[in-house]
């Protein structure tokens, strides 16, 4: 089991299911999408819509995308022109 994160705050939570331990299977508020006082996760950190986010019963560490605001785009690849270090105009080869 992990230890807790050292940015684990009690204050900035957030009301996902865990899906390592799945805590929150048999808990009605959490059913209908509610918070509940007990089923919460330690927000870490953010990413645009992703947070990173820690299960305070299993210690379970996971990303977790929102779909919400402005998206994470695609990894690029490596023959991607999003990763090339020298400005390409598109009517050049």
């Amino acid at each position: 089991m992990l230890p807790l994160d050292p940015h684990a705050d009690h204050g900035r939570r957030a009301w996902v299911p865990c899906p390592n331990c799945d805590d929150a299977r048999d808990c009605a508020p959490c059913a209908q999408r509610r918070t509940c006082s007990e089923h919460w996760r330690y927000l870490l950190a953010h990413s645009g819509s992703v947070l990173h986010l820690q299960c305070p019963r299993c210690t379970h560490l996971w990303d977790h995308e929102t779909h919400f605001g402005a998206t994470r785009g695609p990894s690029p690849t490596p023959h991607s022109p999003w990763t090339s270090t020298t400005p390409h105009h598109p009517d050049q080869p």
